[in-house]
């Protein structure tokens, strides 16, 4: 049996945050244990995240000092409001109806800014994250949605940045090993350290007991898990495509409501899931292109589902607040499967990294009727389960869209296009109104060539989870009284998303949480430590 300080499970952004924490609070044996092995999958879902963190700022010249792609002659072209606190709170709570918890909410919000400083010190590269929250709209870089920061090179980046400064901290990190139990205290319930096995590169496993002085779970939600997807979050849900690492089986959420009576929190039923190319591998996300399977052009366009009808207000809000959302719309509808269509007038604003010839199969038409016909057609293994099914709705659908479009822009001929601002350009006038509006970014679907690719639901976290004082990232237990020695942080932590949730804000709600697990571990060890020697 092998003592350790402070033992973290699972290897991803808030599992990171945490070891890092952990030893800079004082711990002495920090040991960081991950089930992927270290060439497989290293870095839970953060590694196939664009590694956006939303955070309160309050404009450009706050941020720069910690940007690695900003030079002096950019920063003059770059339009930037300043991010408060009250925004980020009004975000998180319309997002989410009201249901965060206002105390993890208030962690979230208020720690944001100061755990991005942190972060910088440890040694994450922050850009401005211009391909995916500005556009350039007259010569100037334009942000909009409150998020602007990214890491650089995405989550891989991020990932490697981590464990280099895991490793100047002398974290020691081990691959291969999976939670299998709690090791407690009978009569106080506290935790003694964790049972795991360990996988050999033979193939093999052994069992492994570790003790500790306290234990962190960051090992993730429950999105790789069929059956668990299936029993929370309703009908069809067994067949989402998982987005990132197919390790994160809920295996804490299921070990520490069995083994130590452990409290859960958050939206149960509801997810995180984005509009994903429907070609991608079901099962597991792809190491090499990851986030590039997101499919977040639909502003600039239309979504239609297998009966060619739209399903969604393409443009209610900026993307990042509705991809987490209409992600999930798309297993409501036929087939959970979707269509997203342009005309030739909004494929240059369209992200190449998403929708490039190499990364996504098109189908392009120089009519709305030939792009109808060529989606009804069978796939290239001769299946017609995921294409149109009416290439006549599909064709009055788009028609009805042009006919309100022409109206709105009749009446209001002075709003001009601009998909940096909520501009105002809808379907809905005095002369003819849709059922389902389009509220913003309305372009009609008039000039070829007209594009379309089919898309489905990416699951990328489930918002269920563990209660945690948020103070001190403690697990809660039925009772709500903290676990003895048991912390958690990152996606296995339940209670601020719920519905929805504004980008960026996982990674930084994981971080700020990792860090406050990491201290409060260090310092149980250390008045373990104490008491031992007395």
């Amino acid at each position: 049996m092998t003592q350790w300080d402070v033992i973290v499970v699972g290897g991803g952004n808030a599992g990171y945050a945490s070891a890092i924490a952990a030893k800079q609070a004082g711990a002495g044996r920090v040991l960081l244990i991950e089930k992927s092995s270290e060439t497989a999958y290293p870095g839970g879902n953060s590694y196939f995240t664009a590694g956006a963190f939303r955070t309160v700022f309050s404009g450009l010249d706050d941020l720069l000092p910690i940007l690695h792609n900003v030079d002096s002659e950019t920063a003059k072209i770059v339009d930037m409001d300043p991010y408060t606190s009250q925004d980020f709170m009004d975000d998180l709570m319309r997002v989410t109806g009201g249901r965060a918890d206002p105390k993890l909410a208030n962690v979230l919000v208020n720690n944001s800014r100061e755990t991005i400083d942190w972060l910088d010190k440890v040694g994450i590269q922050f850009r401005l994250s211009f391909n995916r929250q500005a556009y350039k709209v007259e010569g100037r870089y334009k942000f909009w949605g409150g998020m602007v920061l990214s890491v650089v090179d995405g989550g891989k980046g991020m990932i490697k940045q981590y464990h280099e400064a895991a490793l100047r901290h002398n974290v020691t990190v081990q691959y291969g090993t999976t939670l299998t139990r709690m090791i407690t205290d009978q009569v106080s319930n506290k935790v003694q350290g964790v049972e795991v096995l360990l996988q050999h590169s033979s193939g093999s496993t052994t069992k492994q007991m570790l003790t500790s002085n306290a234990v962190i779970l960051t090992c993730g939600g429950f999105e790789a898990s069929p059956s668990m997807r299936a029993q929370y979050l309703g009908k069809n849900w067994d067949l989402a495509h998982v987005r990132g690492t197919p390790y994160n089986t809920g295996d804490g959420h299921v070990i520490a409501q069995r083994d130590v009576y452990a409290k859960t929190a958050g939206g149960y039923s509801s997810c995180h899931a984005t509009c994903w190319d429907a070609n991608t591998n079901p099962h597991k996300g792809d190491t090499v292109l990851t986030n590039q399977f997101t499919k977040s052009g639909y502003p600039l366009g239309i979504m239609v589902n297998r009966d060619g009808q739209r399903f969604v207000d393409e443009g209610m809000d900026f993307r990042n607040y509705t991809y987490a959302f209409f992600g999930k719309e798309i297993m409501n509808q036929p087939g959970s499967v979707a269509f997203q269509i342009w005309d030739a007038k909004s494929l240059s604003w369209l992200r190449e990294e998403e929708y490039a010839d190499s990364v996504v199969e098109k189908v392009v038409a120089n009519s709305i009727e030939e792009l109808a016909e060529k989606l009804a057609a069978p796939d290239q293994k001769g299946s017609w389960k995921a294409t149109l099914t009416s290439e006549k709705t599909l064709v009055d659908t788009i028609r009805e869209y042009n006919d309100a479009v022409t109206a709105h822009r009749r009446q209001y001929p002075n709003l001009k296009w601009d998909p940096a601002i909520k501009d105002g350009l809808s379907t809905q006038s005095s002369e003819k109104q849709l059922k389902l509006p389009k509220s913003n970014w309305a372009l009609s679907l008039d000039r070829a060539p007209f594009v379309a690719v089919k898309i489905t639901t990416g699951i990328t976290f489930t918002f269920g989870g563990l209660a945690v004082d948020p103070q001190t990232a403690a697990v809660l237990d039925t009772s709500s009284q903290p676990i003895g020695n048991l912390y958690a942080a990152g996606e296995i932590v339940g209670g601020a998303f719920y519905d929805n949730y504004p980008g960026g804000s996982g990674l930084m709600l994981g971080s700020i949480l990792g860090r406050k697990a990491g201290t409060s571990a260090a310092n149980i060890s250390a008045i373990r430590h104490k008491s031992s020697r007395l």
